[in-house]
């Protein structure tokens, strides 16, 4: 690591947390957090300045994050989805989705809370649409999205010396999308949904942003794609 400031991306090992990664890379030395410690040292070797960072996000400890003396950027990108209609829903997914999309978000926000202090940092919450609006078989994942939203809110609050930033993405071509459309018996073309890349510069506007500026949320929306001219003949 250098003097240049600290970043720590969950989910960095793929979607939209590698892309966030890539748009920090240039002002930003990285601390690449997730499970996938193979995809994470493939991306540190691409980012000069970055180290991947492997850990379980939903078992968390203080002594995971004994060498982090220094953080200014904390992104959350991790996170898990599973629909159905609530009927369907177990208690086992309630709990999954709500410790990875929200408990794990917090307690490691709480871990990391004094070196954020210190640095009078910023905390960037990958949010989703869900987030907003609840539709019919997304109950539990826009039900941990909406807790998430509250939690960012409220964090803004509590601490007034950090930026706290929620996130919205509209569908987004990632593997977690490829597992949505999975989920609803349907197709997945990449090339229907964000680049992730569009998500990250989003993130990376927010975190730039001069000292006098918080920007407390970002709404990004796919645009229609328009049908390619027909070639002249």
């Amino acid at each position: 690591m250098t003097d240049r400031p600290v970043a720590l991306v969950t989910g960095a090992s793929s979607g939209i947390g590698s892309a966030i990664a890539r748009s920090l890379a240039p002002t930003h030395d990285l601390l690449l957090g997730g499970r996938d410690e193979t995809s994470l040292s493939v991306l540190a070797a691409e980012l000069p300045g970055s180290q991947a960072w492997p850990f379980d996000l939903a078992n968390v400890a203080s002594s995971d994050l004994g060498s982090v003396s220094r953080l200014d950027v904390l992104v959350h990108s991790a996170g898990i989805a599973l629909l159905g209609p609530l009927a369907d829903a177990s208690q086992d997914d309630w709990r999954k989705t709500f410790d990875i999309n929200v408990f794990a978000v917090a307690e490691l926000t709480n871990l990391l809370l004094p070196q954020l202090r210190t640095a009078n940092g910023h905390v960037v919450l990958i949010n989703s649409g869900a987030g907003l609006n609840a539709n019919p078989g997304w109950g539990v994942y826009a039900a941990s999205k909406f807790a998430l939203r509250a939690y960012a809110d409220a964090l803004r609050g509590d601490e007034p010396a950090l930026r706290v930033t929620s996130v919205y993405p509209g569908r987004t071509a990632t593997p977690m999308q490829e597992d949505v459309r999975r989920q609803e018996g349907g197709d997945y073309d990449p090339s229907q949904y964000i680049d992730p890349a569009s998500v990250g510069r989003a993130v990376a506007s927010a975190v730039l942003a001069t000292p006098d500026a918080h920007i407390t949320e970002i709404n990004v929306r796919s645009r229609p794609r328009r049908p390619r001219p027909e070639s002249p003949r």
